[in-house]
Parts: C-alpha cells; structure tokens; sequence
C-alpha cells in the first residue's frame, strides 16, 4: 500500500486519518495542501475515484465566494478553479493508488489492501 494524505495541518479530520494508519504501522505520506497541493494528475484520479467532483466541494469551506464561483461557471472550466484553489476541497483526501476518498473514512480504509 503506497498512501498518500492530501490535508492541512490545522484540519481535524486530516489528524485523525493520520493517527489511523500510524496506530496501524501503515506508511503514508503527508501533503499539505497549504503548501503544495495536489497535482492536476492526482486531482483527476481522486476525482474518478470518488464520484465527479461534487463528490470533493466542501460546502462549509471558509471561501465561500470561490466555491459559489466554482458551483455556476461552465464545467470545462471548473477543474482550472478547483486546481487554482484548492481550499474548496473537503480534506483529508486519501489515496491508494487509483483508489481514493474524501473525507475520515476508516471504514473504507480497512478493506484496502
């Protein structure tokens, strides 16, 4: 398992994931998202994985004007203002390989291999 934790330092959840699978002795590596964020190939796996991107909105993000923005542009388009500002994702993100998930989900976590 190659983990990787897309999150902030600040963020609940993204602690919590983290205390997870290092009470599992599982590696994982940590990317905040403050400082570098996530690629446009990351973003587009995760994005697969889960659903589309509304699957990824954070609708309590502090930045509401960008994520009104990213709701009512054209499609095409939102990707480019997702990737631009990346605060309007719900974190952690957790990836394994070509699987992923928003958000704390242990439940899903566990059945990985």
């Amino acid at each position: 398992m190659k983990i990787q934790i897309f999150g902030t330092n600040k963020c609940f959840d993204t602690k919590k994931a983290m205390r997870y699978f290092k009470e599992r002795n599982i590696k994982y590596q940590f990317i905040d998202m403050k400082e570098k964020g996530m690629s446009k190939g990351e973003y587009n796996s995760v994005k697969q994985s889960v659903g589309g991107l509304d699957a990824m909105l954070d609708e309590k993000c502090k930045d509401r004007d960008a994520l009104a923005l990213i709701k009512y542009i054209a499609d095409e388009d939102k990707d480019d203002k997702v990737l631009e500002n990346q605060k309007v994702l719900k974190t952690p993100i957790v990836r394994n390989g070509k699987q992923a998930t928003v958000g704390y989900c242990p439940e899903i976590w566990k059945v990985w291999n």
